[in-house]
């Protein structure tokens, strides 16, 4: 009988504001780093957290002219340097909106494009490299060995382009985790579809201007696509009613501004071409509860039953697969966590399998090198 294969799971954070810029740093990012090195501390977890590092260039570049934003930015460092020294892995996560950023009355107006395949190859080259050497210089004043090694570009908008994997091969980076099988995303802010990758789960070689596809050969970079799955239609109605039940709570609450933020934010998602009330409510309501729902493996849209069930889906594919070691990688966005008990208990209950162990982003980045994982090409 063969053994169950070994799941090397990471658990990343795309550790951030708002993407239109909205949102109070300290409630968004900084609160809910610390729960999350509380948590992962109980149970000696390594984590990974994809830290947006234009959002930090343009505080920086503004806190002269407003100094309200220095403390901001000096205390984002802070933050960041206290998540390495206990332990957890750092990686580059990019929303090229920040590029044309202004600052009036308190608030940040972002009018860059939402989509790194947009720009030019020298502005994305400009904006990805001060990103990296940005991370990089602080972290190595903590430990000279520290490598910027995986991206995530913002949105997951990787991919089609002639230059952002080759450009990320340039800089050193030696996975790219942006893909995410069967998203399609259709919104007056960015266009990207999925849904007919040519590898979702596995690393893989991909062709250099097109990411959903596979490679015949091996090539300067790796893609290993973030976890999707199906959630069962039972839990699809739970979570529809969940979700309905803090839209309401939060539409009650008294915070009035904080809500306002967040619902013009949301609006920002509506897809166009599902724009009637009926078809939204159609997609968002019913139709996960006939026909079981598409989810991202996002820890913080899940519930504790949710997650179950993504580790089911997990355990699943691999064993399907027969690989003796495969990495996984789970995403998060800490700034919408509302509450912090599911995450908690999935990670004692993960902390306690025998067939998972945690990996950070450079753990997989050196087996990647190394040859333990299979890479796939077509």
């Amino acid at each position: 009988m063969m053994s169950e294969p070994t799941i090397y799971l990471a658990l990343t954070d795309d550790w951030e504001l708002r993407g239109d810029g909205s949102g109070d740093i300290r409630k968004l990012q900084f609160y809910p780093l610390r729960k999350l090195l509380s948590i992962y501390g109980n149970y000696d977890v390594r984590s990974t957290f994809n830290a947006e590092v234009m959002q930090q260039l343009t505080f920086r570049h503004f806190q002269t002219k407003h100094p309200e934003l220095k403390p901001l930015a000096d205390a984002w460092d802070d933050a960041v340097c206290e998540a390495f020294q206990k332990g957890h892995d750092i990686q580059l996560h990019v929303h090229p909106q920040w590029s044309r950023a202004t600052y009036q009355d308190g608030r940040w107006h972002l009018s860059g494009d939402w989509a790194l395949p947009s720009y030019d190859q020298s502005t994305a080259h400009s904006m990805l490299a001060q990103s990296k050497n940005y991370l990089e210089n602080l972290l190595r004043r903590l430990d000279p060995t520290y490598k910027c090694v995986a991206f995530r570009s913002g949105s997951s908008c990787i991919a089609p382009s002639p230059f952002a994997l080759g450009v990320l091969a340039q800089l050193g980076i030696v996975f790219d985790m942006s893909i995410v099988g069967g998203l399609r995303v259709n919104t007056r802010n960015l266009q990207m579809d999925y849904s007919q990758c040519e590898e979702s789960f596995l690393p893989f070689y991909p062709c250099m201007d097109d990411a959903r596809k596979v490679s015949k050969k091996p090539e300067p970079i790796v893609c290993l696509p973030i976890f999707h799955f199906y959630l069962s239609r039972r839990q699809s109605f739970k979570q529809v009613l969940s979700k309905s039940m803090q839209k309401v709570g939060r539409k009650l609450s008294s915070d009035g501004l904080t809500n306002k933020d967040s619902e013009d934010y949301a609006r920002q998602w509506v897809e166009v071409d599902r724009s009637t009330r009926f078809k939204r409510a159609y997609d968002k309501a019913i139709k996960p509860c006939l026909k079981r729902k598409y989810m991202v493996a996002d820890l913080s849209q899940l519930n504790y039953a949710g997650l179950k069930e993504m580790l089911t889906a997990i355990r699943v594919r691999t064993r399907q697969l027969g690989f003796r070691e495969l990495p996984v990688i789970l995403t998060c966005h800490s700034k919408y966590i509302e509450d912090f008990r599911a995450i908690e208990s999935f990670v004692r209950d993960v902390s306690k399998a025998p067939d998972i162990k945690f990996a950070t982003l450079s753990d997989i980045a050196r087996k990647l090198q190394a040859g333990d994982f299979a890479i796939r090409t077509r």
